[in-house]
């Protein structure tokens, strides 16, 4: 599928958001572009155990990424 942007969203993106909304699988997915590929991927998934400051400490603040976030499971 591509957005108005012409960016194509990877299938795995589409299954971990379901996860995470339907069976409660994940607690976050953070998802980036792949620029050579103009697709959206999944980049990390929550490990198990970890803590949200484990999450929030894991991205970094030079790249731009966008993140899925079950709050209501923290």
């Amino acid at each position: 599928d591509n957005a108005a942007s012409g960016m194509a969203v990877n299938d795995d993106c589409k299954l971990k958001f379901l996860e995470l909304k339907a069976k409660q699988t994940y607690r976050f997915v953070v998802f980036k572009i792949e620029e050579k590929l103009k697709h959206v991927i999944v980049e990390k998934l929550e490990e198990p155990n970890q803590s949200y400051e484990d999450f929030t400490a894991s991205l970094r603040t030079d790249v731009c990424r966008y993140v899925v976030h079950d709050l209501a499971r923290c």
